[in-house]
């Protein structure tokens, strides 16, 4: 059921291309995140120092925009950061 009213249209359509930005972000961090893990995991420290600053942009940005908490990122941060200086 779509909505009737115009203002509802927009507004779903709003919502529709909010969220595919959204997933699309989350996406990104979440590949980051990763990346940064497996070189951490196979001792590529250098590569690793290198995507940080990357990943820290992007989680801060997340919190601006409302995407995730700040608690989220703030341990998130913490946690590879930790994990980077850890294997080394």
């Amino acid at each position: 059921m779509s909505p009737i009213i115009k203002s509802a249209k927009k507004a779903l359509r709003q919502n529709r291309k909010r969220m595919a930005r959204n997933i699309q972000k989350k996406k990104t961090i979440k590949k980051l995140l990763k990346e940064i893990e497996i070189f951490t995991s196979e001792k590529k420290i250098e590569e690793a120092k290198k995507l940080l600053p990357k990943a820290y942009k992007l989680l801060d940005k997340a919190v601006k925009t409302g995407l995730t908490k700040k608690n989220t990122v703030s341990r998130k941060k913490s946690r590879i950061t930790k994990a980077l200086f850890k294997s080394q």
